[in-house]
C-alpha cells in the first residue's frame, strides 16, 4: 500500500497557470520527434506518439512501456481505456486500437458504405470519446467526410454522424472534437487558412438524433460584431461548459457559454492590466489554444499565456470582458525554444 502514499507525497500541486514553471521534458529514446501525446488526467500518465511507435510515461514521468503499431507515423494518439490505445494516421487508413500491455492490435474500423463506392481507404484526423462510445472523423481521398461512432463495449460502429462533401471550407472533415459528458454533446470544428486568411467553423451535435444543434462559420454566419476576423483555433473549457476561440487577425480570445448560445454569443477577453494590453495581439503566426482546470492556456509562436478568471468573479457564473486576466507562463529563454503545436493537461 505505499504506492498510494508516495504517489500522494510526491505528486505537484493542482496546476496554476499562472505559477506553473518547466518539470521535466520528455524525449523518446528512438524516433524523438514527437507527432502527438495524450495526457490523461484519470492517473497523470503521458501517452506520447513518435514515428510509429507509442511510448506510455507515468504518473512521475518515468517510461514504462512502447509500443510499435503496423503505422509509419501515427497522427493522433488517445487512450480510450485504461490499456487501449486508438491510433490513426493520414499516410494510413481506418482507426486503430492497440493493447499497450502486450503490443497487440485488438480492433480496427474503417468507414464503408455498400450504397456509394467513393468511400474508400477513409483517414482519421481527430479522435474523441465518453465512457461508453469513441467518436472518430473520417475523410476519404475526394473529400467525402463524416463522424462515426463506436461502441466501446460491442466494439462496433454504432452510427454514422454529419456527413458532408467537403467541397468549401464550410463542409471540411472536423479536425478537433470534444465530447461533452454533461450536456451530451459533440463538438467538431475545423480550421484553414491560406493566402486569403483563416476560414472555418464549428458545429455541434446531438449524437442521439444526430443532427445539429448549433453551428457557426466564420467568416460567414454568427459575425456581426468582427466579420473578417476568424478564428484560428477552438477549444472546449469541460469545467465551465464553455467553448473558447483565438481570433487569427487580431489575436483576441473569445469565450461563450454553451448554454446560451446565439447567432453571435461571443464574449471577447480585455486585459485588465493596460501594459499588456497590445502584448501579444499582432494576429499572425501559429495559435493554439487549451483549456483545462478552468483556464486557458494560449501558444502564440513559442510563447506560452494563460487566461484565468480572478478569485471575485470564481462564483459568478457569467462571462464578461474583465472576467479573465492574463499572464505569462514560461520565461523569456523559454520562449525561443521552438513553436508550439499542442497543449494538454493532465
Amino acid at each position: 500500500g505505499i504506492e498510494s502514499q508516495l504517489k500522494s507525497a510526491l505528486a505537484p500541486s493542482r496546476l496554476n497557470g499562472i505559477d506553473a514553471s518547466l518539470v521535466n521534458t520528455v524525449r523518446p529514446s528512438s524516433e524523438a520527434v514527437v507527432s502527438d501525446f495524450n495526457a490523461n488526467d484519470s492517473d497523470g500518465s503521458l501517452w506520447v506518439a513518435h514515428g510509429g511507435q507509442i511510448s506510455v510515461y507515468d504518473w512521475n514521468l518515468s517510461h514504462t512501456a512502447t509500443v510499435r503499431t503496423h503505422l509509419d507515423y501515427i497522427t493522433s494518439v488517445k487512450r480510450v481505456r485504461p490499456e487501449i490505445a486508438a491510433v490513426c494516421s493520414l499516410s494510413g487508413w481506418g482507426l486503430h486500437l492497440y493493447n499497450m500491455a502486450n503490443g497487440s492490435r485488438v480492433d480496427s474500423f474503417e468507414w464503408v458504405d455498400p450504397t456509394d463506392v467513393r468511400i474508400y481507404k477513409a483517414r482519421v484526423h481527430a479522435i474523441a470519446d465518453s465512457e461508453d462510445s469513441i467518436y472518430a472523423s473520417y475523410e476519404c481521398q475526394h473529400g467525402e467526410n463524416c463522424v462515426l461512432r463506436i461502441d466501446k463495449s460491442a466494439m462496433k460502429i454504432s452510427s454514422e454522424i454529419g456527413r458532408m462533401m467537403g467541397n468549401s471550407a464550410k463542409n471540411m472533415v472536423p479536425r478537433k472534437l470534444a465530447f461533452l459528458s454533461e450536456m451530451g454533446i459533440l463538438v467538431g470544428s475545423s480550421v484553414t487558412s491560406g493566402a486569403f486568411g483563416y476560414s472555418g467553423y464549428i458545429r455541434i451535435w446531438d449524437p442521439r438524433t444526430r443532427e445539429v444543434v448549433w453551428e457557426t462559420n466564420e467568416p460567414g454566419s454568427g459575425r456581426s460584431s468582427r466579420f473578417g476576423d476568424s478564428f484560428a483555433d477552438v477549444a472546449v473549457d469541460y469545467d465551465r461548459l464553455s467553448l473558447f476561440k483565438l481570433c487569427s487577425k487580431s489575436g483576441d480570445l473569445g469565450v461563450a457559454d454553451l448554454r446560451k448560445l446565439s447567432d453571435d454569443p461571443w464574449v471577447y477577453l480585455k486585459e485588465k492590466n493596460l501594459s499588456m494590453r497590445n502584448v501579444g495581439g499582432n494576429g499572425s503566426g501559429n495559435f493554439v489554444i487549451c483549456c483545462y482546470r478552468k483556464q486557458a492556456f494560449v501558444g502564440r509562436e513559442g510563447e506560452l499565456e494563460v487566461w484565468s478568471r480572478t478569485v471575485a468573479d470564481e462564483d459568478e457564473g457569467t462571462n464578461s470582458e474583465e472576467s479573465y486576466r492574463r499572464n505569462y507562463v514560461d520565461k523569456a529563454e523559454d520562449s525561443e525554444r521552438g513553436i508550439i503545436k499542442k497543449i494538454e493537461g493532465g
